[in-house]
């Protein structure tokens, strides 16, 4: 993400701003009309494993007069590094300032990344006040659930885009595309912009507040723009949707093939923003789904797949097609997984098809400790369900069962927090009688109210409210044996202020980030007292925006519609302080909440009974056993990919190329590849060795070419030998490493001075760094020759890291001696005589 690799070799896990991964898309920036850098607000491995992301790389990216580029968050090391060298936040595709895009677009998930939006904005050298920028800056766009309520963030955006994104992206594009044409300005621009549905321009809109701080008056300065209404995607089926993802180098928070199965929830659960801001529910085909699949497994190599949505179990045709899906993928050891499974949607059935790949704890989420409190939120679940549920799970093996609560919902009373004691309590005494018994974990969160719900208008626990419940609830847990995590109060406060802010909190974020807030979201990073001094500075009660509101107040997202009125969420309000719950129009009467038209926006849903198509047979792991080596070469940008991070990139690309590789036996089978010893970060390489166990025989001359179109750039595959199947490993066979490290003459004149007395040493002790310690060790038996050649100390080592070798020649720190890009250009095997011809 820089242009000095330097950096890179200074920080942790470089592989997250390298770029080049299979699957990106890379367009010369001169044959496109406009780019559009997708930025989102957190670091690598949570941006790539985010679904909306990835759907919106595909779909700007399919017109061909658009440059879609991704970029993320710096952590706070490589951002130092930027700050340091003068270096500007760039796109991984091309590497190019994002100052010097169209528009740069933020995808908010969470309230507390809004710091790292303006951060990513300070990066990249781009004005964070919009009435700061002119028209050589990029537009800055947000869209995602943060974007119902944007006030927060109003002072620096251009726009957002509510709602569904796949077709509105497209006409902001088109509206951006046809203004630079005509040579108009930002004003102009934001002329055309405006007559899109679903885009918000803050600036069209102004707000007064009286003398206790409430919205006093808001005014749209257009008469035509009262409100911006959401946009929706009507088929979901349609939609354009990623079926050759980008496959990360690292490891993903989210690491598989993620399917949406359906969009939007009717459980109508009355916390739940999601539930009311995705409605209609519109599934996917099941057909659809599995083409889908099938065409993104191939193109990624991943061996895992997630079917997505808001409520997994709740699909239409979830039995069947998660039975498809495990015959399907059972002989390429592909497993399926739901990662959101609700207790009222559990059958037996289910949980069995379920059993067949869950490894570790089932999570259920009762939110609430009582059925009262239950029917206040409108969760829809009995303890009788859950305890029902709970006792099948351990009936089929699970060991661990996670429960989900939430405290400080409304009208919640200590009786509601014994609950949750009492209910845990009662779910790990389902345990007893199974083979093994179980255990419980207990998650507690802090009720935050969000925009766009029944309870947008219900107040937030303080500080200290929230504490003292937390410590009683662990206190009582302990007590019957039961473990607790929470939490931090302090994050759910912060939450909760911006959930519900409105313009003002502006100054406070401004001033946060010049304090140092980043990364908020991450405990480790956030730091309390830097928001109490902000908040100060700027004159702002942050507890003002956690009291409970009065339904007839002007609220700061009043104008942002989101396709549900607000007389229906009063009157969800009313049936919750009634405890009166409203069935699910899935299978029971409308609610009328007034988001569906019932001709174009309504129910779509899958078919009950899909009919899929027969795949082709795949043969099967036998007992034959093959074996083939394969020389590689490790140079570039791939030298910042780390060693296991490398051993990922060759297994997927040998599964994306459908190669019969082996597999172990056991419960967690794994593919039978066998490696060198670890390359450090940062040395080249052009003689790595990997060598791969198969069950069917391969011609090595057609999988070096096929192995060669799949590599990233970096990568690549210069030889494939069919060697017997019981060769030892690279690591047994490898006897000796030739690395080359470049000198100009200065160095090499002080080098030379150092190559006998260190080969006439018998020992040569040198310190080195572990973690937080430093230990002393010897590397003269590391080392079986040294000597010069033109402009390179030539090292044959037997094993040990280069680095250190030549540091210690070179009299250089580590760092320093990374920077000269040592390169191993030669192993020596040592083939074991039984296999000589």
């Amino acid at each position: 993400m820089m242009n000095s690799c330097d950096a890179l070799l200074h920080i942790n896990r470089p592989a997250r701003y390298i770029g080049g991964e299979a699957g990106s898309i890379h367009k010369d920036p001169s044959q496109v009309e406009l780019r559009f850098a997708l930025a989102f607000p957190d670091t690598y491995e949570i941006g790539m494993s985010h679904l909306g992301s990835s759907i919106l790389y595909r779909v700007l990216n399919g017109q061909p007069w658009i440059g879609a580029e991704r970029s993320y968050c710096p952590w706070p090391d490589m951002a130092a590094e930027m700050d340091d060298q003068g270096i500007s936040l760039l796109s991984l595709e091309s590497q190019t300032p994002l100052g010097e895009f169209d528009l740069i677009g933020f995808s908010l998930q969470y309230e507390l990344c809004y710091t790292n939006v303006l951060t990513m904005l300070k990066l990249a050298g781009i004005p964070l006040r919009r009435d700061q920028r002119n028209d050589s800056h990029p537009l800055i766009v947000v869209g995602g659930p943060c974007a119902y309520n944007p006030e927060p963030l109003a002072d620096f955006i251009d726009l957002a885009l509510i709602g569904d994104g796949e077709e509105a992206i497209i006409e902001l594009c088109q509206a951006v595309r046809d203004s630079r044409h005509a040579g108009e300005n930002r004003q102009q621009c934001y002329d055309r912009l405006k007559q899109i549905d679903g885009i918000y321009l803050p600036h069209l809109f102004e707000f007064h507040y009286d003398d206790e701080g409430h919205i006093q008056e808001r005014n749209a300065l257009d008469a035509d723009i009262q409100k911006v209404k959401r946009r929706f995607i009507t088929d979901l089926d349609s939609a354009v949707y990623p079926d050759k993802p980008v496959i990360p180098f690292m490891h993903t928070v989210h690491d598989r093939v993620a399917v949406e199965i359906a969009r939007g929830c009717t459980r109508g659960c009355r916390f739940c923003q999601a539930g009311y801001i995705y409605r209609p529910v519109r599934e996917r085909k099941a057909e659809t789904i599995a083409k889908l699949i099938d065409t993104a497994l191939k193109h990624s190599g991943y061996d895992e797949v997630s079917l997505l949505s808001l409520s997994s179990g709740d699909y239409t045709a979830i039995e069947p097609l998660l039975k498809h899906l495990m015959a399907r993928y059972a002989e390429e050891r592909v497993a399926v997984s739901l990662p959101s499974l609700r207790v009222g949607s559990l059958t037996d059935e289910l949980i069995e098809e379920v059993r067949k790949v869950r490894k570790t704890g089932f999570t259920l989420a009762p939110e609430a400790g009582t059925d009262r409190l239950r029917d206040v939120i409108n969760k829809g679940i009995k303890a009788d369900d859950l305890l029902d549920t709970a006792r099948t799970i351990y009936t089929l093996g699970w060991r661990l069962i996670k429960l989900y609560f939430m405290m400080g919902l409304p009208t919640e009373t200590r009786d509601d927090l014994d609950a949750i004691v009492e209910l845990a309590r009662q779910v790990k005494r389902c345990a007893k009688g199974t083979e093994g018994g179980g255990d419980v974990n207990v998650a507690v969160s802090t009720f935050v109210p969000k925009a766009h719900t029944p309870f947008q208008w219900e107040a937030q626990l303080s500080i200290a409210e929230t504490v003292e419940r937390q410590h009683y609830l662990r206190d009582a847990l302990q007590r019957k044996k039961l473990r607790l995590k929470w939490h931090e109060a302090e994050l759910s406060y912060l939450e909760g202020v911006f959930a519900r802010g409105d313009r003002r909190l502006g100054a406070v974020l401004e001033k946060a980030v010049e304090l140092g807030s980043c990364f908020d979201g991450w405990r480790d990073h956030f730091e309390f007292s830097r928001w109490q001094q902000a908040f100060a500075d700027c004159g702002i009660d942050s507890d003002f925006y956690l009291r409970a509101r009065n339904e007839a107040e002007i609220l700061p997202w009043d104008h942002i519609d989101c396709g549900i009125e607000k007389t229906f969420f009063l009157a969800e309000r009313r049936n919750a302080l009634a405890e009166h719950y409203t069935p699910d129009c899935r299978t029971g009467p409308c609610s009328g909440c007034g988001v569906c038209d019932f001709n174009q926006l309504r129910m779509r849903y899958a078919e009950a009974q899909p009919q899929f198509a027969t795949p082709q047979a795949k043969p099967s792991q036998g007992d034959e056993r093959y074996k083939v080596r394969l020389c590689l070469h490790k140079t570039d940008q791939a030298r910042f990919v780390s060693h296991l991070e490398f051993m990922t990139v060759i297994q997927r690309a040998l599964r994306r190329i459908n190669a019969p590789v082996r597999f172990s036996q056991g419960f967690h089978p794994h593919p039978r590849l066998s490696f060198p010893d670890a390359l450090p970060t940062g040395v080249e390489s052009i003689s790595e060795v990997v060598d791969v166990e198969l069950f069917q025989p391969i011609d090595s001359k057609q999988l070096c070419q096929q192995l060669a179109a799949e590599l990233p750039s970096g990568f690549a595959v210069t030889s494939v030998e069919n060697i017997h199947w019981r060769m030892p490993s690279p690591g047994s066979c490898i006897v000796a490493s030739d690395y080359r490290v470049p000198l100009d003459e200065t160095v090499r004149q002080r080098v030379s001075e150092q190559i006998d007395p260190f080969l006439d040493a018998d020992h040569v002790i040198v310190q080195r760094n572990k973690g937080n310690k430093v230990v002393e060790m010897d590397i003269r038996g590391d080392v079986e020759a040294l000597h010069l050649e033109q402009n390179a100390l030539i090292m044959t080592l037997r094993k040990g890291s280069p680095v250190a070798i030549a540091a210690h020649l070179l009299g250089l720190g580590d760092h320093e001696v990374r920077s000269l890009r040592i390169c191993k250009t030669a192993v020596t095997l040592e083939v074991p005589e039984s296999f000589e011809d």
